[in-house]
């Protein structure tokens, strides 16, 4: 007789527990337990429980290899759930087996689960092991689809029982997008008060188990806006269309929730320093380029900026000391607008020329409200009157809201991270050491993204009742934006070099992202050479080929020219390719996302819509003009509602490098977690110190503050 004790982990999230039948077949290269219940006198498989039990076994089964665990109704109780974390077994010889699991089992039904040990495709000789990786894809396959919600997106996972229209937004250049969806997805019934956005439940309701929220999220998330959006409601908030009838009361929105940032923020942001400081440090901090020759579409002369350089220089001297920058948003040019509360809306590409002085601050000195020059597009100057001034840059704040929520935001991080996430479920098995290591990156990612799409990219979500645009326009500029981006572009160190902002001063953005960028680099380097010895076992992995084809495929819609590889060869194309994939999951999202509110709180730094069309003369503007081009009282509210939704990440965190779930077990990989852990805790000590010396503190990229992945 051999003996085998084993232990079984129950998740600790509410509900976890279950009150089914729990049997359990081990298997190993010698051979295989019956099927044994798992039982003790009381209560077992409780929520947080870690339940022990003894099996007894004809013989010794050798090198345990696979476990089946059976879920079974247990006498008249209904079908109750349960999430397995994990599963140990010490053999009769001494050696522990982990057997990882992290998922739910909803029904009656039977998973079979791998020792822990990381092993690609080629590690295996076993035709049992062979088997059970090949059958676990092709299930997973048959179960998550791709399906296609807006053409020329990243396609996204399909839900079953769900179906949502293909969105088919009109479009001059796209022949097969000129009829528009009239399928609407199914809604729930129950309003939130104040709140015109119904949030579309039934989009996440049939999300397999594994992809929802926690409870614990879950009930923070939803609860957290209903009283937050019941508030707006009492006040006639959300009801007002009118205008603002005065600056300061828009500090009233949320009065509860103020920060550093956010009162700094309404207390600077006429000011031009604060208004060139967020081009660096703020939540788009990705736009700005060196700019060495100006556009011929931008005739900015030297007689016109010359009053706002350094005495004793000029423009063209400037230009070649590098100290000019330009922000260009011509990717949002001729696109239409919509009404909003029965106005007619309106928008701008524009041009924005700066100014690296020797003080240290990036000064505009030109700013452009098109992308054509001429008679009735001036261009507009610092020595302007104050409230043509303050209005051209309150132009270029409202390109920023749609350069950074729909295309940095949206499409750079969730829409791309949420492709990695369904290719990397759809082609790695669990045993893999790719999906090992971005399996953590990948937490919540589909379901946020569910509620996304509901609260943004639908009929009656954000873009349809508060952006200029609409539904239409949003979703315009992120197709267009799709069918720009490089691969090079989501290489940290090379968009630096590219942007020409290398050597900036006072890019703390930038600083802080090189140095996550170094410790993730690093620690993927660890995890990929020791699973990878050679480049020949990169190349002949083919569950690896087939992931990076996927997201080829998927996710840049097989644009060749977007520089995305559709194979990878060698062991330093797979590291930068993980990196890349981790970052953008992590760090990159958390940039563009953890600063939302306190950058939004103070309406004018960042409108969502603008009332009257971009100026075309000088001299004309008055605070009274200046108030009435804002957005209304209501579409403030409502794009304010949600991005205080949407910027607060909910319980239930994990920060970067905080990997409670135990997916690798091998002394070096765990050796490497805690290094990257290590250095994420150095790099968190020196952003904290450095902010103790600065007006405006930068601290999105505090590893402390990053989550794992993109849950929010």
């Amino acid at each position: 007789m051999a003996t085998y004790k084993v232990k079984v982990a129950t998740g600790t999230d509410f509900l976890s527990g279950t009150l089914d039948s729990i049997s359990l077949t081990i298997v190993g290269t010698q051979g295989e337990s019956h099927k044994q219940l798992l039982n003790h006198f009381g209560r077992d498989f409780a929520t947080g429980a870690v339940d022990e039990y003894t099996i007894q076994c004809q013989q010794d089964l050798g090198e345990l290899i696979i476990i089946r665990l059976h879920k079974e109704r247990y006498s008249f109780f209904r079908k109750d759930p349960w999430y397995c974390n994990y599963v140990q077994i010490c053999a009769p010889n001494g050696r522990v087996y982990h057997f990882p699991a992290y998922q739910w089992m909803d029904g009656y039904e039977t998973l079979a689960l791998r020792e822990a040990t990381g092993k690609t495709m080629a590690d295996d000789s076993l035709p049992i092991l062979l088997e059970h990786r090949q059958e676990e894809i092709r299930a997973k396959q048959d179960f998550y689809h791709w399906r296609v919600f807006v053409p020329g997106l990243p396609n996204y996972v399909h839900i079953p029982s769900y179906h949502p229209p293909v969105r088919r937004f009109r479009n001059p250049n796209r022949p097969e997008c000129q009829a528009p969806a009239h399928a609407s997805p199914p809604r729930w019934n129950g309003y939130i008060p104040g709140f015109p956005i119904l949030i579309n439940i039934k989009a996440t309701k049939f999300l397999n188990s594994n992809l929802r929220f926690s409870f614990i999220k879950t009930a923070s998330f939803f609860f957290r806006l209903g009283p937050m959006s019941l508030a707006f409601k009492l006040r006639g908030l959300v009801d007002s269309k009118r205008s603002w009838k005065r600056l300061k009361d828009i500090k009233k929105i949320f009065p509860a929730n103020k920060t550093v940032i956010s009162e700094y923020v309404a207390e600077h942001w006429t000011e031009d320093t604060f208004f060139g400081y967020q081009y660096l440090n703020g939540i788009n901090p990705g736009l700005i380029c060196r700019c060495r020759r100006i556009p011929d579409k931008f005739p900015v002369t030297d007689d016109m900026v010359a009053p706002f350089l350094e005495e004793g220089t000029c423009l063209q001297a400037e230009l070649e000391k590098g100290n000019i920058y330009l922000a260009d948003y011509r990717i949002l040019e001729g696109i239409p607008t919509v009404e909003l509360n029965g106005q007619k809306q309106h928008h701008c590409a524009p041009l924005c020329l700066l100014y690296f002085n020797p003080q240290g601050n990036m000064m505009p000195i030109a700013i452009q409200l098109s992308q054509t020059p001429g008679p009735d597009c001036p261009i507009f100057l610092p020595s302007d009157s104050e409230w043509d001034w303050l209005l051209a840059k309150t132009w270029v704040r409202y390109a920023e809201f749609y350069s950074h929520e729909a295309i940095s935001h949206l499409l750079e991080t969730h829409l791309i991270a949420e492709a990695f996430c369904l290719a990397l479920l759809r082609q790695l098995p669990m045993c893999h050491p790719l999906y090992k290591l971005l399996i953590p990156h990948t937490r919540y990612t589909v379901q946020i993204n569910s509620i996304g799409r509901a609260l943004l990219l639908n009929e009656g979500g954000l873009s349809a009742r508060a952006m200029s645009l609409g539904l239409e326009g949003f979703a315009e500029v992120m197709v267009r934006a799709l069918s720009e981006l490089t691969y090079d572009s989501l290489y940290v160190p090379n968009d630096f070099v590219e942007r020409g902002v290398q050597d900036l001063p006072g890019y703390y953005f930038r600083d802080d992202s090189l140095a996550v960028w170094d410790a993730m680099e690093r620690y993927v380097t660890e995890i990929i050479t020791y699973y990878y010895p050679s480049d020949a076992a990169v190349e002949g992995d083919p569950e690896l080929q087939s992931w990076v084809q996927e997201i080829f495929k998927e996710c840049l819609l097989g644009r060749e020219s977007s520089g995305f590889p559709t194979c990878l060869r060698t062991v330093p194309e797979l590291i930068r390719y993980v990196t890349i994939v981790m970052y953008t999951c992590s760090a990159r999202h958390a940039a563009v996302n953890t600063g939302q509110l306190e950058y939004t709180a103070w309406m004018p730094n960042f409108p969502s819509s603008m009332r009257n069309p971009p100026m075309q003369a000088k001299g004309l503007t008055t605070l009274e003009t200046y108030m009435d081009t804002l957005p209304d009282v209501k579409t403030t509210c409502i794009v304010l509602l949600v991005l205080w939704t949407l910027s607060r990440e909910p319980d239930d965190k994990r920060p970067l490098g905080h990997f409670p779930d135990i997916h690798f077990v091998e002394e070096v990989p765990r050796r490497s977690m805690e290094a990257f852990r290590q250095r994420l805790s150095q790099i968190s000590h020196n952003i904290r110190q450095r902010n103790k010396c600065l007006a405006v503190p930068y601290y999105y990229l505090d590893p402390v503050l990053i989550e794992n992945s993109i849950s929010i």
